[in-house]
C-alpha cells in the first residue's frame, strides 16, 4: 500500500476476514501463527467480532500470505469459505430481507461496514443489472485477490440465499485470465467473462425480485437499524485516535512500542504524539484503555493466574499487574475476579469498578 493512501480515512477492515484467511493458509501448511506475529497481529484476537484492523496490516498479511503459500489463487478460496453469517449485521440484514434486490441493495449500501475502499454502483442495462465494483485506492498487486474475494463470494452468497445460482448471472472481469483460474473454474457456479471493462456481477433484472430462503421481515428491520447506526458509529470514529488504537488492539506482542504503531501507519512518533494530543489523547492513555478492557476479560472468563495475565498484558511479573489494576478500578484484580464470578453481584457494580482512576 502507498503512504498516500494509507493517510486517507482508514476505517479498517473486521478482523475476522484475516482469522478466515489463516485458517486456509494452515490447510495449506503454512504456519499461518508465525505468519501473523511477524506482521505484528495477535492470532488470538482475530476472531473478535468487534476488532477492526488497519488497512496497512491487513495489506502487508494478505500480501505475504500469498507469497508464502505460493498461492495466487487465495481470494477465491477465501470466498468459498463465506457465510452470511460472518458478515455482522450486514449478513444478517442481507440474508433476512424480502427479496434477492433488497439483498444487493443493502450490499451496496453498507459495503463500507465489512470492505472500506471499496464501493459498488449499480445499473440498469436493458433486461439486466449490473453491480459494478471499484476500489477507492490503489491496491496495487492485491486487485486480483480483493476483486476474486468480492466477486465470487458475492455469487457464492447469493447461492446460499436462494438454495441455487442465479440463472442467467454472470462475472465480468477485467484484464486477461489469470493462469490459476482454471484450477478453480468448477467452483464458480457461474459463467466469468474476462477482457471486460469493468469488474462486475450481472444478473437479469427479473431475478430481482426472487424470494429469499431465510426471510425475516421483523430481524430484517432491526438488522438495517443496527447497519445504520454502526455506519454512523464508524465514519464518526474516523480519527486518528481510533487508527492508533485498533493497531494497539491487535497487535503482538503486546504492547506495540510507538515506533512500530507510528511505521505502521506511515507516520513519525513526533507526528503520532500530535496527531493524539490534537484529539485530546495519548498514546499511553490508549494502552491502558486496552490493557483494562483485556484483564477484565482474562479475570472473568479464563482461569490465567494472575502471573499468566501479567504476561499477557505486557508487565513485568504480577505485582506491577495488580498495582495498574488497583490504580484503574480501585480494587485487586483477585477481588474484581471473585465479584465477577458470583452471581449476586450487579452488573451496575461492576460496570462501575471498570472505570479507570
Amino acid at each position: 500500500m502507498r503512504a498516500s493512501d494509507a493517510q486517507a480515512q482508514d476505517l479498517g477492515l473486521p478482523a475476522i476476514y484475516l482469522h478466515m484467511l489463516a485458517e486456509l493458509l494452515r490447510t495449506s501448511g503454512v504456519d499461518d501463527q508465525a505468519l501473523l506475529q511477524q506482521v505484528g497481529l495477535d492470532p488470538g484476537r482475530l476472531q473478535s467480532p468487534e476488532l477492526r484492523v488497519t488497512q496497512t496490516q491487513a495489506t502487508e498479511f494478505v500480501t505475504r500470505a500469498i507469497i508464502e503459500s505460493g498461492e495466487p489463487g487465495l481470494g477465491i478460496m477465501l470466498a468459498g469459505k463465506f457465510r452470511m453469517t460472518l458478515h455482522g449485521a450486514l449478513g444478517t440484514a442481507v440474508m433476512s430481507s424480502r427479496t434477492l434486490g433488497e439483498a444487493l441493495k443493502l450490499v451496496t449500501r453498507y459495503l463500507t461496514l465489512r470492505a472500506p475502499h471499496l464501493r459498488i454502483e449499480q445499473s440498469i442495462d436493458g433486461d439486466q443489472a449490473v453491480f459494478r465494483v471499484f476500489c477507492d485506492t490503489d491496491p496495487g498487486p492485491l486487485q486480483g485477490f480483493i476483486m476474486d474475494a468480492v466477486l465470487y463470494g458475492c455469487v457464492i452468497m447469493s447461492t446460499q440465499l436462494l438454495d441455487t445460482p442465479i440463472t442467467g448471472s454472470c462475472i465480468r472481469r477485467q484484464g486477461h485470465e489469470p493462469g490459476y483460474f482454471q484450477r478453480f473454474r468448477q467452483q464458480i457456479p457461474v459463467p466469468v467473462h474476462f477482457g471486460a471493462d469493468d469488474n462486475a456481477l450481472v444478473i437479469p433484472a427479473s431475478e430481482l425480485t426472487a424470494t429469499l430462503r431465510f426471510s425475516d421481515e421483523r430481524l430484517a428491520a432491526k438488522s438495517r437499524a443496527q447497519c445504520e447506526e454502526t455506519l454512523h458509529q464508524l465514519t464518526r470514529d474516523a480519527g486518528f485516535t481510533v487508527r492508533v488504537r485498533r493497531v494497539i488492539e491487535s497487535s503482538h506482542p503486546f504492547p506495540p512500542g510507538l515506533a512500530r504503531v507510528a511505521h505502521t501507519l506511515f507516520v513519525s512518533e513526533r507526528t503520532l504524539k500530535r496527531r493524539l494530543h490534537e484529539e485530546n489523547s495519548r498514546y499511553q492513555a490508549l494502552v491502558d484503555e486496552i490493557r483494562l478492557e483485556r484483564a477484565r476479560g482474562l479475570l472473568i472468563r479464563t482461569t490465567m493466574n494472575l502471573g499468566q495475565i501479567a504476561d499477557a498484558l505486557g508487565y513485568a511479573d504480577a505485582a506491577n499487574f495488580t498495582r495498574a489494576f488497583k490504580r484503574w478500578t480501585g480494587v485487586s484484580p483477585s477481588h474484581y475476579r471473585s465479584r465477577a464470578v458470583d452471581p449476586r453481584t450487579p452488573v451496575s457494580v461492576l460496570a462501575n469498578l471498570s472505570v479507570g482512576a
